[in-house]
């Protein structure tokens, strides 16, 4: 199983949500995996410090934010990845992340006068574009890579993005509610005519 299929499995676990709500159908690997699995929700987790927890939230909120859909705090997403980095990145991804926050928690004050979580939006996104303009060098950019494989060495904004992203839309909250779903059994059909206004499906009827 290779970390994307793993990252899905971990998603299902966390959320409780099941593949056909998401999309996704999952290899015999996967299915036997979740089959043995225990239920898994992390307990109280406490990794970050309430300092990080602030920016990482900021941050989830200014990659999808509430707007007349719910946003990625209204869905859970910044518990979510307060887990993942806690019990799901490995070693050199965890010391990456965690530079990231500690980078957030000491030069953004210095530059703006105010920890990130309490500038305006438009000031947190403009600082947020700057560490993409930054990161643009790194492979996760690359236009191949629709399919966002894991790269171990990713910026701290692509691992933030990546992890709002899919914490977000295997939520209940993104599945039912900004997704339209379907609850009827079915398959993802990744070819179904969608208008120009309309949202993808959470799951597809056959």
């Amino acid at each position: 199983m290779n970390r994307r299929e793993f990252l899905q499995c971990t998603a299902l676990l966390i959320s409780g949500a099941s593949a056909s709500q998401l999309g996704f159908s999952l290899s015999q690997e996967q299915e036997v995996y979740l089959a043995a699995a225990a239920n898994y929700n992390g307990g109280d987790v406490d990794y970050f410090t309430g300092a990080q927890r602030k920016i990482i939230a900021a941050m989830a909120e200014v990659i999808i934010p509430r707007t007349d859909t719910p946003g990625a705090i209204d869905a859970g997403v910044p518990r979510y990845i307060e887990l993942m980095a806690a019990d799901w990145m490995n070693d050199q991804e965890r010391e990456i992340f965690q530079a990231g926050l500690e980078d957030m928690k000491t030069r953004i004050p210095g530059q703006y006068g105010k920890p990130f979580d309490q500038l305006e939006q438009e000031t947190q996104l403009g600082i947020m574009e700057e560490m993409e303009e930054a990161a643009s060098d790194s492979p996760w950019y690359d236009f191949v890579n629709t399919q966002r494989q894991f790269i171990s060495d990713a910026p701290f904004i692509c691992q933030v993005k990546e992890l709002t992203v899919w914490g977000f839309f295997t939520s209940e909250v993104g599945a039912k509610q900004v997704l339209r779903f379907n609850p009827m059994p079915g398959r993802f059909d990744g070819n179904f005519p969608l208008a120009r206004d309309e949202s993808t499906w959470a799951g597809h009827i056959l």
